[in-house]
Formats: C-alpha cells, sequence, structure tokens
C-alpha cells in the first residue's frame, strides 16, 4: 500500500483547485462559447427550415467529405488501398478500398469526423491555432482532392472552402478565422450526431457502416454500435470544449498580437484592425448571415 503523508490530501484539493481556474472561461472565452451557442441554435434551425436549409448546405457536404476522409485515412493506416472518393448531391458519400482492417475503417467515418469537428473547436478558442488548423486542413484537403480526383463535387466544395478559408484569413488579421474554423468544427460535430442518430438509433439502414460493422462483429445490433459511438461522438464534443478552455487563454488584444507575429496577413501591422465592437459586430453578421 502505498504512503501517504498528510500533504497528500493537499496536492489533490491544489490539483482540482488549478483544473477549475483553468476550466473557467475568461471574458473572451465566454464570447467564444455564446457564439459557440448560437451556432448551434442556428444550425438547428436551419437544419429543419425548408429553403433555408440550402445556407448550410455546403457545409454539411463538407463534414461528408470528413466522414469520407476519416474511412479513407484509416484505410491507409491498416494497409488498404484507396480507389475513390465520392461524395453525393444528396449528402451521401462512398470511399472505395480494398484491403485494410474493416473494424477501423468503419467506425472511422463518424468517429473520425467528429474528431476533426473536436478539434476545430478546441482550435477555435484561438486564433494562431485557427490558422494551424486550417494548414493541416489544406494538407487533408490536398490528399481528399487526389483520390476524388474524378469526382467534380468534391472539387467544387473544397476549392470553395478553401477560398473561403483563406478569405476569413485576411479579414481582421486572422480573427474572423477563428470564428470561421469554430462554425466548421460545431457543425462537423453536430452533423455526426444527427447522421448517427438517424442512420443507426431511429431507424435501421442496411448499408450503414453501423450496419457492416454489426455483421463484422457479430455481437450486438446496429443500434447499439450507434449508441455507442453517439456516446463517443459526444465524449469528443465535450473534449473539444474542455480542451479550448483549458489551452487558450489569451484575451482577444493578445491573440491580436500573437497572430500579428504568426503567419500574418500582409499589412496586418496596421490595416484592417479591429476594436471589441467591431469583432462582436463582425460575429453578429456571420451569425446573420446563417439565417439570410
Amino acid at each position: 500500500m502505498p504512503y501517504l503523508d498528510e500533504s497528500t490530501p493537499n496536492v489533490f484539493l491544489a490539483a482540482r483547485d488549478t483544473f477549475e481556474e483553468r476550466i473557467t472561461p475568461n471574458g473572451t472565452q465566454r464570447t467564444t462559447l455564446i457564439v459557440a451557442g448560437v451556432y448551434i441554435i442556428a444550425i438547428g434551425l436551419l437544419w429543419h427550415i425548408p429553403f433555408l436549409s440550402w445556407i448550410i448546405y455546403p457545409f454539411k457536404l463538407l463534414t461528408v467529405g470528413f466522414h469520407e476522409m476519416s474511412h479513407a485515412f484509416a484505410g491507409v493506416l491498416t494497409c488498404a488501398h484507396i480507389h475513390s472518393i465520392e461524395l453525393d448531391p444528396d449528402e451521401g458519400g462512398v470511399t472505395k478500398m480494398s484491403g485494410g482492417i474493416s473494424w477501423i475503417t468503419l467506425p472511422a467515418g463518424y468517429l473520425g469526423s467528429c474528431f476533426i469537428g473536436a478539434c476545430l473547436i478546441a482550435c477555435g478558442f484561438n486564433t494562431n491555432a485557427s490558422k494551424v488548423a486550417s494548414i493541416v486542413l489544406a494538407v487533408f484537403f490536398l490528399f481528399t482532392l487526389w483520390w476524388a480526383r474524378k469526382d467534380w463535387l468534391t472539387w467544387v466544395l473544397i476549392l470553395g472552402m478553401s477560398g473561403l478559408i483563406v478569405l476569413f484569413w485576411f479579414v481582421a488579421g486572422g480573427i474572423a478565422l477563428r470564428y470561421l474554423v469554430l462554425f466548421i468544427g460545431v457543425m462537423s460535430c453536430m452533423y455526426v450526431l444527427w447522421d448517427i442518430v438517424d442512420d443507426t438509433i431511429s431507424r435501421k439502414v442496411n448499408s450503414s457502416d453501423a450496419s457492416a460493422f454489426a455483421k463484422i462483429c457479430g455481437c450486438f445490433p446496429s443500434q447499439v454500435w450507434g449508441v455507442i459511438w453517439l456516446i463517443i461522438a459526444f465524449v469528443f464534443f465535450a473534449l473539444g470544449v474542455i480542451v479550448g478552455l483549458v489551452a487558450f487563454k489569451e484575451t482577444t488584444a493578445e491573440q491580436k498580437e500573437d497572430a500579428s507575429k504568426f503567419l500574418p496577413v500582409p499589412g496586418s501591422s496596421g490595416a484592417m484592425s479591429i476594436t471589441p465592437n467591431g469583432l462582436l459586430g463582425m460575429v453578429m453578421m456571420f451569425a446573420a448571415w446563417l439565417f439570410i
């Protein structure tokens, strides 16, 4: 039995207090959480409103792209040969591969795209982290374009999203990019949660990843695997927020100063400066764009 002296409880209390201090949002982080909440409400409303749902249609397709990209990367990691990636205008997609380990590649679609979304949510708390996330996405986009080189929809989607990322990079010294990355992360996680419920829990889909996975494992039906994946997806979503709160405590002013030194945009030292009121106005404009 390990020796515990009188100071041991104090160590645990100090660790708990430190974690509580790190997890408590500052003013900038509270703004980020509020914006993320607005995104969730906006996405939830637009998802089910006829015609207006087209506003978030490109982001839905992007999440489908994340889903298929996750299948492909899991296939590469398990020595599969990736033949192609195809996206469907009806928000479907397929990754054609041979070889690999199916019990890894099948759940990688849902869980991988939710993990990507969680990482983007965490990066959405910091401008420089959002820049790094955008560069990583660009690398993933290049691989996806190679695998989907015969699919015109994937090319249009990725080129359009790449242009949007570049545009937001140049707005307000990159601060606008942070809110775009945050939106894509929230959208990706929400789409995964909805897709898992729709495809595996609320109804049976014979061609879903969960049904194929259930046939391989044989121990649980597809609905049970859907619940398990849903729980994991929720955990990823929550961890994305927690990591963002713990890792990025800089204020808006500190982030702006750091961003001016890390991959700065041309003329960022004086051009396109932004005040807190201007930043709030920019966020409101982006949120309004979701509804218009």
